[in-house]
Parts: C-alpha cells; sequence; structure tokens
C-alpha cells in the first residue's frame, strides 16, 4: 500500500525548521513574534502526530507483515541499480513514529513555558523542529542510506541544542564532545554499510533487497558488518566505551535532555538493532556480545547513578542504563519486548526530566538535589507526576516499566543467560535506591538549610505549559504497560503480536514467572526502603559532609573514565598533533615544498642567465648545438654500419 503521508510527516518539521529560522535570522526581533515561533513550532510536530495516528490506523487494519510505501523520488539509478528518497511505515517504525510524534509535540509544548523568556526563542525552535524532523527522517527511512543521513543529522541537531548556550565554553566543549564521540561510533556504522553495500548482490539497496540477499553473504562477514553496524549505536545510544559524552550533554536546556533521552538520539540505537533483526538472527553470538555489552552499560550506569548529586545527571545515567535493557532484550533476539520498553521508558523518562526542569527552574536553576528538600507541598502537581514516573522507572506494579522491563528480565532467564538476568535485578535494585533517593530527597526530605534559617527560598511560579504535559506523560506511564500484558496476568502481549518482530521464542510457566515478577518487585521495595531509610530518616543532616571511602568517591567521579580517556587517548592525540605542528607540517611538508620552489627558482635563474641578449652567445650555443648533434649521428650511423 502506498500513501503520501509518511514523506509528508517527515518534511513537516523540516518545513517548520526552515520557516523559523528564516524569519529569526531576516525578521527584526521582537517579542510578538514569539506566538508566530509558538504556532510554528508547536503546530508542525502536533500536526506530524495527527498524521501519524491516522496511518498508524490504517496500517493495523492490514496484515501484519504489510506496509505502507510513500515513495518521493528516484535519487540513484545505475542500470538496474536503483536507490529511492522513499519512506515506509510497518510496524516497528510506525511504534518510533508514535513515540517521536506524541512524546516529542509534549515536550515541544513544555519547551514554550520553559524557554519563554530566553532570547534565542525562536532559534531554539527551529532546533528543535529540525531535530524533531531529522529522527523521524531516520526511522521512517525505507533503506540504510536514508537511515544514515538521518542518523547523522540527529548529531548535527544534538550538537546544535546542547551547545545552545555558547557563551559558556562548558557548553561547547560538552557539544564537541558529544558530536566527536558520536562520529567515532559513526565510522564503524557507515563501515559496516559500506561492506554491506559491496556484498549486495541485489537491484536495490532497500531494507527488502537487503534482508533478502543476506543468504549469499559469509557468515564470517555477516558477524564483522554486524559488530560495525553496533559500534554506531554505542555511539548513539551512549553504552561502553562510547557513553561519556552523555552526562555532559546535561549542558544544554532541559527540554533538549527530556527530547534526547525519551524521544530521540539515544534510541535511536536500540531501534537500528531491531530494524537490522533478520541480520542479528543470522550471527547470534553478535547478537550475545550486545547483550552484553547492555548489561555492562546498565550496571555500570546504575552505580554511577547512586553516587550523583545533580538531578539531570542522576537521569542522564539512569539513560544510560534504561538503554541498556533495551539491548539486553533486541541482543538476545527479544525484539518487540526492548522496543515497548523503548516506548514506556519515552513516557516516564520524558516525564523525569521535565518534572526535573520545572523544579529546577522554580528553584532558580538550581539543580544539586542536596540543596533542595522539602518541595512535595510547594510543588505538589510536579511530585504527584514525579512520583508515578519513579514508580515506572522502578518496576512497582502497575505501572508501565513493571510490564516492559520484568519482560526483558524473565526473557533472560527462560532463554538460559542467568548472568545476564542476574546483572539486570541488581540494576533493578539500584534503580529503586537511586531513583527513590531523587524523589525522596528532593519531595520529602526537609530543607535543612532553610529550617535553619527559618525561612524557605522563594520559588518561582511554573506556567501552564510545564504542568499539564507532565499529566499527559503520567498517564502513559501508568497505562501503556497494559498494551503488553502478558498472558500470566491475564492478557495476551498484544504489542508483540502486532509488532510481528522475528523474535525468538522462551516461555516460562506461569507460576515461575510468578515468582521471578514477585522477586524483581521485592528488589525493587528492598531499594526504596534503603533509600527511606538513608534519606527520609537520615542519622545524620543530609547536608551535613559526610566522610567517603576510596570506593565511593571513585564512583561520585565516575571511575575517573574521563580522566583515563584524556590521559590515554586525548592527551596523547593533542602532542601528536601538536609534535606535528611544530615539526611535521613547518619543518617537513612546508620545508620540502620551500626546497622545491628554491630548486626551482635557481634552476630558472640559470636559465635566464642562457637568454643575455649577447649574439656571440647565441652563435657559440647553436655551434655546440649542431656540433652535438652531428657527433651523434656519426657515433650511431658507424656504430650501425
Amino acid at each position: 500500500m502506498s500513501s503520501s503521508l509518511p514523506s509528508l510527516i517527515v518534511l513537516l518539521p523540516f518545513f517548520g525548521a526552515g520557516v523559523m529560522g528564516f524569519v529569526y535570522l531576516f525578521v527584526p526581533a521582537g517579542r510578538n513574534l514569539r506566538r508566530f515561533y509558538v504556532a510554528v513550532g508547536i503546530g508542525t510536530p502536533l500536526l506530524a502526530a495527527l498524521l501519524g495516528l491516522i496511518v498508524v490506523g490504517e496500517m493495523l487494519t492490514l496484515p501484519a507483515s504489510a506496509s505502507i510505501a510513500s515513495p518521493l523520488y528516484s535519487w540513484i539509478a545505475i542500470g538496474s541499480f536503483e536507490i529511492d528518497v522513499a519512506f515506509v511505515v510497518d510496524r516497528l517504525s510506525a511504534v518510533m513514529l508514535l513515540v517521536v510524534t506524541l512524546v516529542g509535540s509534549l515536550i515541544h509544548i513544555y519547551a514554550v513555558g520553559y524557554m519563554w523568556d530566553d532570547q534565542g526563542f525562536g532559534k531554539f525552535f527551529a532546533y528543535f523542529n529540525f531535530f524533531l524532523g531529522a529522527m523521524l527522517l531516520l526511522v521512517l527511512a525505507n533503506n540504510p542510506i536514508l537511515l544514515f543521513i538521518g542518523w547523522e543529522l540527529v548529531g548535527l541537531a544534538s550538537y546544535l541544542l546542547i551547545g545552545f548556550y555558547h557563551h559558556d565554553t562548558a557548553n561547547i566543549t560538552a557539544a564537541n564532545k558529544a558530536f566527536l564521540l558520536n562520529r567515532v561510533g559513526d565510522f564503524g556504522f557507515v563501515s559496516g554499510l559500506g561492506l554491506l553495500f559491496a556484498l549486495q548482490k541485489q537491484s536495490g539497496f532497500d531494507f527488502a533487497a537487503i534482508f533478502a540477499g543476506l543468504g549469499g553473504i559469509d557468515t564470517a562477514m555477516l558477524s564483522l558488518i554486524g559488530l560495525l553496524l553496533f559500534v554506531g549505536a554505542m555511539g548513539k545510544s551512549a553504552q561502553i566505551p562510547l557513553y561519556v559524552w552523555l552526562p555532559d550533554a546535561m549542558a544544554g536546556p532541559t527540554p533538549v535532555s527530556a527530547l534526547i533521552h525519551a524521544a530521540t538520539m539515544v534510541t535511536a540505537g536500540v531501534y537500528m538493532v531491531a530494524r537490522f533483526a533478520p541480520l542479528y538472527n543470522r550471527i547470534p553470538d553478535v547478537g550475545l556480545f550486545i547483550a552484553g555489552i547492555g548489561a555492562a552499560s546498565a550496571l555500570l550506569a546504575a552505580l554511577f547513578a547512586s553516587w550523583q548529586n545533580d538531578i539531570k545527571k542522576i537521569l542522564a545515567y539512569s539513560t544510560m542504563s534504561q538503554l541498556g535493557y533495551m539491548l539486553i532484550a533486541v541482543g538476545l533476539g527479544e525484539y518487540s519486548n526492548g522496543i515497548f520498553h523503548l516506548a514506556a521508558h519515552a513516557f516516564f523518562k520524558a516525564l523525569l526530566f521535565m518534572g526535573a526542569g520545572a523544579v529546577i527552574i522554580a528553584l532558580h536553576h538550581e539543580q544539586d538535589i542536596f540543596k533542595m528538600g522539602g518541595l512535595g507541598s510547594r510543588l505538589p502537581a510536579v511530585r504527584r507526576t514525579m512520583l508515578v514516573a519513579t514508580l515506572a522507572i522502578t518496576g512497582i506494579p502497575i505501572f508501565a516499566g513493571f510490564f516492559s522491563k520484568d519482560a526483558i528480565l524473565s526473557y533472560a532467564f527462560a532463554s538460559g543467560h542467568t548472568t545476564i538476568w542476574a546483572i539486570g535485578v541488581v540494576v533493578a535494585f539500584l534503580t529503586a535506591y537511586y531513583m527513590f533517593r531523587l524523589y525522596f530527597v528532593v519531595f520529602v526530605a526537609p530543607n535543612h538549610r532553610s529550617s535553619r534559617s527559618r525561612q524557605s527560598p522563594s520559588l518561582t511560579s511554573l506556567p501552564r505549559s510545564m504542568v499539564w504535559p507532565l499529566f499527559v506523560l503520567a498517564a502513559g506511564s501508568i497505562f501503556l504497560g497494559f498494551w503488553n500484558l502478558p498472558e500470566a496476568y491475564g492478557g495476551s502481549t498484544w504489542f508483540s503480536h502486532e509488532l510481528h518482530l522475528a523474535d525468538h521464542e522462551a516461555h516460562l510457566r506461569f507460576a515461575k514467572e510468578y515468582i521471578l515478577d514477585g522477586f524483581n518487585v521485592l528488589v525493587a521495595l528492598l531499594g526504596i526502603a534503603i533509600a527511606y531509610r538513608k534519606f527520609v530518616r537520615p542519622s545524620h543532616p543530609l547536608n551535613a559532609p559526610i566522610h567517603r571511602i576510596a570506593w565511593q568517591r571513585a564512583l561520585a567521579n565516575t571511575l575517573y573514565i574521563d580522566t583515563l580517556y584524556d590521559r590515554l587517548i586525548v592527551r596523547p592525540l593533542r602532542g601528536i598533533s601538536n609534535w606535528q605542528d611544530r615539526l611535521i607540517d613547518p619543518k617537513i611538508i612546508d620545508g620540502s615544498l620551500r626546497g622545491l620552489v628554491t630548486l626551482y627558482r635557481g634552476v630558472a635563474t640559470q636559465s635566464a642567465r642562457l637568454q643575455n641578449g649577447n649574439l656571440r652567445w647565441y652563435a657559440l650555443t647553436f655551434l655546440l648545438g649542431v656540433s652535438g648533434i652531428s657527433l651523434y649521428l656519426l657515433i650511431a650511423i658507424g656504430g650501425a654500419s
């Protein structure tokens, strides 16, 4: 089935970005322009979301294996080989389409209140629309070339938004760090695509043609291609070892953090692995490697989050940890549960970041949780919605995270990967601990600083555009889980059946599933109880200095991995560059060029002496030339005879 709607959905945010960018650059600034930016900046995502709902509604009336194609034009045609600029909506891209447009639209609405007084309001929304368009291009592309273009544009958009406050050197450093580390991953990604292109013997390079031709490629080469593609996912989805850009990306405005972590960019790596499911199903060893990286990343990030004080960095490491869960699922071949956790995570993580942003704005841009406290009664709407999101990410029944995360853990156990399952359970405990640590310290525990001064700091009032999207996301964080209700709880895993991905089969008896899920909930409750004991009923004031032993200091400083990267990679490369700048460039390269110039100039100077205007000299050289030719001819003729 073909339709023009998918193409229109992709083009709408780009159109909005272009219009707002033009107005920002060429129309004199004025406060009245903000309403124009709001109309365009929010209107295009909302219209894209509405069209997305229509397309997905049509999709659900088709057979599970069907798709809606939207060809735009023929891009490359060489003989019978052709690559089109075309988009496709199948079950997988339909889920991503709804997540990106619906959650993205709510974040755009929230950003109106957050950024209203900012000087660069129009520029921000131009970048924001561009970011959304790039992600839609990525998820709806019908071939890897278009997917890669969207992949790179998402990286460009994140660079622009992370460094939005470019007057601050730290923000520019963070933007450059994100951009460069993603280029490292993208080198692997484009290398994998290049190998796949070189080995492909089909007449096209869309996904259907690629998957049809996988049987003609050697398994070793498929494994190499799969690994190289996953290197790109390591960068985009912030997994070991290419994750260090993610916490620094919090330098951007909070709506940017919400969009990067919930609806765009970091989920691109998970989506890419699911999109290439037919490839990864042929190389299960690579899939197991992906799951292992996901498990290790989830554990490391959870440990880091447990010792951070910056509210946005806690949530950043939480994102890295939850992405690890998703990669466990897709790596083990349970693509549907991985994508379902991606969708559920989009709702509760957007809510967490937007709630954190509301707290930051209310407290005049304070981000240290231990300088907050007692905000539950003063920000009741934020507290209630943040509690919903915290319960969801912790995996407490009946919230969405319980059904999505526990499905991944149950599958890991059922498929015999007990080590990965055990790591996942430990991560679940740590997630409950550090998320309720954040919640208790910010909203429940008293603010000891204000109690001593007998006055609480004044709060900035929050605009409605920053508050009501929180309730919409809270509703999604509660009810989304019932779309994939397991059979053990009276459901039919509707989401997994409708998604129709090439999942591996592994099932548990209902009794064992109940036991495992109950164990996971008990582990989460233990983490909550410890957080309550430490931060609601502490034996010392929360803002008192606490002596930390070496391993605690190491975790608080993220194991000094940034410092390690700086000393092992950045400094040596900078030293080589400086050495090259001092020696190679000026003395060898420039010196060689200067030597050639000197040589040519000397030859030219000597040659110029032959043209001296002296008639006798010309006669002499003419005579010498004729004599030389004559002598050569005599010798040559004599030798021949």
